[in-house]
């Protein structure tokens, strides 16, 4: 295969004879085309198998197998690469055929060079014009989805802390701590929709300079979550490092995958003890633990933990996306790092998340110790 250092298309000519391919493939690459040979049907499928092309050159008439035919065996494998017939008949009732076949149009041999280039200009341009069309598409509804799961967990402790405020027996005493989730469960809504709608994506992949502080992540979890953690009875231990560590991800980042975990682990291990903890990794790495004591995952189901669109149980609110912790680990690696599943001896789930060490200091804003102490406490 000849690969020109801008390349403007991918074409595979399939003909049986060798004086045909290097005509056409010599005629194709000095104009900016990639081009791969094939000098019979069979040998066409097998590359087909092996790599997209954005175009077919197809002889009719060859021994074996017929461009008909390998026309049938294309569409058979719903294959979607556009197919220019290459033929010496000018029968009308042929030419029918191969447009009933599946074939987007016909070049007659002896062909001119210029005329079969302006066919090759004209469906190449048309299969990359579709090619972005269907990967915008692809790409805002992959958008929609990242912005719907990741408004959930903030709209959802919003929810939650509101609820409890219109309980008539809600204490008074309780109502400023209420009230300050709902603020701060709204502003990480807002930075959501910053993120995605007008950063688009660059705080996920983060930069040279992204650095959270480990402690005040696990901070800010237990701060964030205590209502809820409350309310489904499961104490919380919080294990800090012995250093204050810095990892090389942006902070809101770590503390949106984080919180996949911890909301994780309230819906499936409810009244279970929690821990997080926070420990050195390989060496230059920290990671951040979330461990329960609650069920934890079947090892027939764990293989598929990490893939989109997969739930391991049906939601009862009917609106879970399945993205939760297939999204965590795609931002985790984007950030140099890795997130995985352990079982724990005796029972129980730990997810783990590891990230490369930074050295400047940057950190997700670490609550007021004392408020931190009263969570313990209640």
């Amino acid at each position: 295969m000849t690969t020109p250092a801008n390349s403007q298309g991918r074409i595979l000519v399939v003909d049986d004879q060798a004086a045909n391919l290097r005509v056409v493939s010599a005629l194709l690459t000095r104009h900016g085309y990639e081009v791969a040979l094939a000098s019979s049907g069979d040998e066409a499928l097998a590359l087909c198998g092996e790599a997209d092309f954005d175009l077919m050159l197809l002889d009719v008439m060859m021994p074996s197998m017929d461009g008909f035919e390998v026309m049938a065996v294309l569409r058979e494998a719903h294959t979607r690469i556009p197919v220019i017939f290459v033929t010496a008949a000018h029968d009308r009732d042929l030419l029918l055929r191969a447009f009933d076949a599946g074939v987007v149009d016909y070049v007659t041999k002896p062909f001119l060079p210029e005329e079969l280039l302006a066919r090759v200009n004209a469906h190449i341009g048309l299969k990359l014009t579709v090619d972005r069309l269907e990967r915008v598409a692809r790409e805002r509804e992959e958008l929609v989805s990242l912005v719907a799961h990741d408004l959930k967990n903030p709209l959802t402790s919003a929810l939650f802390a509101s609820e409890l405020l219109l309980e008539d027996k809600c204490k008074p005493e309780r109502v400023p701590r209420y009230l300050r989730i709902i603020h701060e469960s709204a502003t990480d809504a807002l930075g959501y929709i910053h993120q995605y709608l007008e950063t688009r994506h660059q705080a996920r992949k983060g930069n040279g300079d992204a650095r959270a502080s480990v402690s005040a992540t696990l901070h800010w979890l237990l701060q964030r979550y205590e209502v809820q953690l409350e309310a489904t009875g499961m104490d919380v231990e919080l294990h800090l490092p012995p250093r204050d560590a810095l990892v090389a991800i942006d902070e809101r980042v770590l503390c949106q995958v984080a919180e996949n975990l911890v909301t994780n682990a309230i819906k499936y291990a409810p009244g279970a003890p929690l821990i997080l903890s926070a420990r050195m990794g390989a060496p230059g790495y920290w990671q951040i633990v979330v461990s329960d004591r609650g069920p934890g995952i079947p090892p027939a189901q764990q293989r598929d933990l990490f893939k989109p669109f997969t739930r391991l149980t049906e939601e009862e609110d009917g609106i879970s996306s399945g993205l939760g912790l297939s999204l965590a680990r795609q931002i985790v690696a984007e950030a140099g790092g890795q997130l995985w599943y352990e079982s724990r001896r005796r029972g129980g789930a730990r997810f783990i998340i590891e990230l490369p060490e930074a050295q400047a200091a940057a950190a997700c804003e670490t609550p007021d110790p004392e408020a931190t102490a009263a969570v313990a406490r209640d």
